[in-house]
């Protein structure tokens, strides 16, 4: 797969998460422009090694990649900073954000896998499954990703949904962030609500 198509589709997109050059960056790194969400972790040449030990939590949301290891996602940068993510939601949130930034690999699960934690794999090897009635974090289109092409056929026949690829996905995942972000604010406004009533009760 061509890494550059990733970023084709944060700008083609239109969800205008990245503008400005690498120098109006560097002169603002934090007032709200890209620079500000550069990974913070330190540059790894090898990310998939304790991959979930090194990043835990995804930086966009906060959720534990371990809890949704069927979801998570990772990208290393050309200049070996990776950012470890919960979903592919929060992947598009990083490619867009990290426009600058060229995608030198990117692994997703298998979401098929009966191992504890689901192995990542190079997303050009792996098919996804894209609108089933199986859930998925952080969006209401589901992206589930397969090693293995006939098992994302067995989940499309249980589940409905179409198949297709990486690119295909995030396209997706693009074209869903409207909506997406608007039903993660007012999940989270519920919450806070709920808490709120329990603290005064």
């Amino acid at each position: 797969m061509d890494r550059r198509e990733a970023l084709k589709l944060s700008l083609l997109a239109g969800v205008g998460l990245a503008a400005g050059s690498a120098q109006a960056q560097q002169s603002c790194a934090t007032d709200g422009t890209p620079a500000q969400f550069t990974p913070k972790k330190a540059a790894d040449a090898r990310p998939l090694d304790k991959e979930l030990d090194n990043y835990p939590k995804c930086p966009y949301c906060g959720m534990d990649r371990k809890q949704h290891h069927r979801t998570r996602m990772l990208v290393q940068y050309s200049d070996d900073l990776a950012d470890g993510t919960c979903s592919i939601h929060c992947l598009a949130l990083s490619l867009g954000v990290n426009v600058d930034r060229e995608p030198k690999m990117i692994w997703g699960p298998d979401f098929a896998s009966a191992t504890e934690t689901s192995p990542l794999l190079p997303v050009e090897k792996l098919s996804y499954l894209i609108g089933a009635d199986i859930k998925h974090v952080m969006t209401k289109k589901s992206k589930h990703s397969f090693a293995s092409a006939d098992a994302a056929k067995v989940h499309q026949a249980r589940h409905g949904g179409t198949l297709g690829d990486f690119d295909e996905a995030m396209k997706q995942s693009y074209l869903g962030m409207a909506e997406d972000v608007a039903q993660i604010r007012k999940n989270r406004e519920e919450r806070r609500k709920k808490m709120m009533m329990q603290k005064q009760g």
